[in-house]
């Protein structure tokens, strides 16, 4: 939102505020600007909280230099991170969309570390393998079990029936 959308809207909303509680409540007329003034500065707080980003605001770090095979370097404050995206929507209330298009990032920049979404995508594979051992048991294909355990160098159990 531009700056005069922003000052026309909490104008408006001021007003309605303070146009309700006087409705619900007995007031003199000298208290109405000092309620006004409250309610005015109240909601200038809270929305100016986080200022908007300038086009003079320059990234941390270089950003080429953002991306390491270990971590991610925020732009924003140059703090390292496996993973970004929860950093972005805390502190700076950003999604990684928004995050990409404030600093001009193409739509594929990373929000994980490399190595750390390698290990993860290792992890994964490996889990599924796993599971698909236990299935065949479970459904009673011990032979095919045992089988897919020697494929993929899992260890076989062989139990007495």
């Amino acid at each position: 939102m531009s700056q005069p959308e922003t000052v026309t809207s909490l104008i408006n909303l001021t007003a309605r505020i303070v146009a309700a509680y006087i409705q619900n409540n007995a007031i003199e007329r000298t208290q109405v600007t000092e309620i006004i003034n409250s309610v005015h500065a109240s909601l200038n707080k809270i929305s100016g909280a986080k200022p908007e980003a300038t086009e003079t605001q320059k990234p941390a770090v270089p950003i080429r230099h953002s991306i390491t095979p270990d971590y991610i370097i925020c732009l924003e404050d140059g703090k390292k991170f496996k993973i970004m995206k929860r950093h972005l929507t805390t502190v700076y209330g950003m999604t990684p969309t928004e995050y990409r298009r404030k600093w001009n990032l193409p739509p594929d920049y990373p929000m994980v570390a490399p190595n750390y979404a390698k290990s993860r995508s290792e992890y994964a594979r490996e889990k599924q393998r796993h599971s698909a051992v236990i299935h065949n048991l479970k459904a009673g294909t011990r032979a095919r079990g045992r089988a897919l355990a020697r494929e993929h160098g899992l260890p076989v159990i062989v139990r007495p029936s």
